[in-house]
């Protein structure tokens, strides 16, 4: 399946501004936010955070690299192209992981 009929099929994130993802001190490492260019990656990360309880695990990461399909592929040809994606890659690849907290619109 593309990363476009994936999107269809996860939660809509219509109520979300952004989502902030937190480092073991609970310091902000990354925010996706409800805009062109990284709308369909919160939408991703939204639906991983809520099936793992609020986290993103290295389980929920490749899980997250198969709802991006094609664009995985693309992450790993050209490394920086797709920030989301490489660091779905990188949590993978680890043992950590990672809290989602929502910011709502």
């Amino acid at each position: 399946m593309n990363f476009a009929d994936r999107l269809q099929q996860l939660p809509a994130t219509t109520h979300l501004a952004a989502l902030h993802l937190l480092g073991a001190d609970g310091q902000v490492i990354a925010t996706i936010e409800n805009k062109p260019g990284q709308a369909g990656s919160l939408v991703v990360y939204a639906a991983l955070a809520a099936l793992y309880g609020g986290s993103i695990t290295p389980k929920a990461a490749n899980l997250g690299l198969e709802w991006y399909a094609e664009h995985t592929a693309d992450a790993k040809a050209f490394p920086g192209k797709h920030p989301n994606i490489d660091r779905l890659l990188t949590w993978a690849a680890g043992t950590e992981s990672f809290r989602a907290r929502t910011v709502a619109a």
